[in-house]
């Protein structure tokens, strides 16, 4: 059996560590290692409750473990329709499936509902993860949002003081009346918690019904104008500077190990992955560049080579020449003229 080391404060826990490695999430890792997939030192664990240090050697399905890679950080464009997760029990499109496949394993940070679209912010390293969802970071998650229903600002300005819906805390909330469209309010909406389905229940209190739910920015980083399924990396510099000096020593932040390069499938293998990586988003065809459009998707003018202006012209030409030489001559089948 592996050491146990005696103080208790001294190492991470074993998953941690796997999760840090870019092998799977620490929640993972701890199913891993359940199911007897963990090795320490030549031993098979079955508890995730072990301190490892950098001496110890850890083997998983016999494999030992990567080094641990440079802290990055990834925006993504969350189309509606997918599920935020690695797999899904139902066989539902998941977002991973779509990303290049050059990029390392990666987690979200926190999740966006399955018909929740806009920014999802995915990094390889677990630490960081969980330090970023946690509330009492209070970085500020901002979304657009349609609803069906009528509301006033007065009834928005009361969720500043935060509201309890079935028995649910939901903290202070920054609510915008921005204009009515039909029977349809569009709003903006600011929280810190992100509880499951917090915006979709506070504004169902208010009798709104919610039909897009956009995330627009999520802390210091904005969705902008990245195309819908698009990936962004930020670099280390501003990631560091937006961390600043206690989130990344809560999250355990390394800047300074390597970036694993990690080559390009070849298109040719990869046709589905190459087209929803080249292929522009309808909805933000023919808007200028650096304005992101939530609000509708213009209509394409019909496309018009001349080809059938010009027919047209030929066609009216034969019909005056047939009237000015009158009704045709009638012949005998056989005497047709050729």
């Amino acid at each position: 059996m592996p050491a146990k080391n005696p103080d208790e404060k001294s190492g991470e826990r074993i998953a941690k560590v796997i999760a840090r490695a870019g092998l799977a999430s620490r929640r993972e890792a701890e199913a891993w290692i359940a199911a007897g997939r963990v090795a320490v030192n030549g031993a098979v664990i079955a508890s995730p409750a072990l301190n490892v240090g950098a001496a110890d050697r850890i083997a998983v399905d016999g494999k030992p473990l990567p080094g641990r890679e440079r802290t990055r950080l990834f925006l993504h464009n969350k189309p509606p329709g997918l599920v935020t997760t690695h797999s899904d029990p139902q066989g539902r499109p998941t977002i991973f499936g779509g990303l290049p496949r050059h990029l390392p394993r990666l987690i979200s940070i926190g999740r966006l509902d399955l018909n929740t679209e806009g920014l999802l912010l995915l990094t390889n390293d677990g630490g960081l993860a969980r330090v970023l969802e946690l509330p009492a970071t209070g970085w500020q998650r901002r979304y657009r949002v349609r609803a069906h229903g009528r509301v006033t600002q007065a009834a928005l300005d009361g969720l500043r003081r935060g509201i309890t819906i079935d028995g649910i805390r939901y903290g202070p909330i920054e609510a915008t009346l921005d204009r009515e469209q039909g029977a349809n309010v569009w709003l903006t909406f600011a929280i810190r918690e992100g509880k499951n389905r917090e915006v979709r229940n506070v504004l169902r209190s208010l009798d709104l019904q919610v039909n897009r739910l956009i995330r627009v920015s999520f802390g210091p980083f904005q969705l902008g104008d990245l195309r819908d399924g698009g990936v962004e990396e930020v670099p280390t510099k501003t990631l560091r500077e937006q961390l600043g000096e206690r989130l990344s020593a809560l999250a355990q932040a390394d800047f300074d190990a390597p970036v694993v390069e990690r080559a390009a499938p070849s298109p040719s293998r990869h046709p589905e992955g190459r087209a929803r990586e080249t292929r522009e988003p309808r909805r933000m065809a023919g808007k200028a560049p650096g304005r992101a459009s939530f609000e509708g998707r213009p209509r394409r003018p019909p496309q018009d080579d001349g080809s059938t202006q010009k027919r047209d012209h030929t066609a009216k030409k034969k019909v005056r020449r047939d009237r000015k030489s009158g009704p045709r001559p009638k012949y005998p089948r056989d005497k047709r003229p050729r």
